[in-house]
């Protein structure tokens, strides 16, 4: 039987469109959805009609009823969800202005609530699904200069926890996944997005603000399309695993999480700190 896939956040460049690639490849009916669905570039004719492209404002209640509507109506179902929608403002955290925090946490967290709330419904349905929430390794070992992502995927862990619990009684699954560095767009949108204030009290740490903003695209960040096939292939498995991680840094940072929790953040802070070695 087809599985049904829906995914946010899917523009061309980044893990939503990989992973709309992947899931079609394993023979799933795949909604791509992004709030300007001409970001989404178009899937290779090998794709044919496993890839549907639907616009979709995660942050927009009458938006989200419309698709999970439209899907239903054409399908019947919604087998997995996957929450990967996010966006980031880089900058010293008392500074960021607050409506760029307020959007990057109703983008990161609100909208994973939003999405698994109408789904959910969908899946008890059904008596059966998977939701897939992409968080971050910053969400589990804070970084200096990029605070508001930081608490924003620490929250969505939370979320994913909670969610794996309560929704397990209606036979629904949650697959909290922890991406280290994997190639995509979201250090240039990060770049595009940031400007120190003139009057900052951190005019010194500019060149580490910059490192911090690039550090998810070094030497060791994985493509796009690897991390995708890894997450699909858990994903679709009988039993889905509660969590995984992979990509750049990854497994250095779950040895961090073993380390005393002072010693970890004062590693972190000299790297994102010496001006000298910028």
């Amino acid at each position: 039987m087809v599985r049904v896939v829906l995914i946010t956040g899917c523009s061309s460049g980044g893990i939503g469109y990989s992973l709309c690639e992947q899931f079609a490849l394993q023979g799933c009916k795949v909604y791509a959805t992004a709030r300007n669905i001409a970001k989404i570039a178009d899937f290779g004719a090998g794709y044919g009609s496993s890839i549907e492209k639907f616009a979709l404002d995660v942050n927009n209640d009458e938006s989200v009823k419309r698709c999970i509507d439209h899907i239903v109506e054409k399908e019947g179902k919604i087998d997995v969800l996957v929450n990967n929608a996010g966006v980031t403002s880089p900058g010293p955290l008392i500074e960021v202005p607050l409506d760029d925090i307020k959007e990057v946490f109703e983008t990161n967290v609100f909208a994973v609530i939003r999405m698994s709330r109408a789904v959910a419904r969908v899946m008890a349905k059904q008596k059966s699904g998977l939701i897939v929430n992409i968080g971050s390794i910053v969400g589990e070992v804070s970084t200096p200069w990029s605070g508001v992502y930081c608490a924003s995927k620490a929250a969505v862990n939370s979320v994913s926890e909670v969610l794996s619990m309560e929704l397990s009684t209606l036979n629904i699954k949650v697959l909290h996944v922890a991406p280290g560095g994997v190639k995509s767009h979201i250090a240039d949108n990060g770049s595009s997005r940031f400007q120190l204030a003139p009057d900052s009290m951190f005019a010194s740490y500019l060149p580490m603000i910059q490192k911090r903003i690039a550090t998810s695209q070094g030497p060791d960040s994985i493509p796009s399309e690897v991390f995708a096939k890894e997450v699909v292939k858990n994903a679709l498995k009988e039993t889905p695993p509660r969590y995984m991680t992979l990509g750049g840094k990854a497994t250095f940072f779950q040895f961090l999480k073993w380390l005393p929790r002072g010693y970890v953040l004062n590693m972190v802070w000299r790297t994102f700190s010496d001006k000298a070695t910028a």
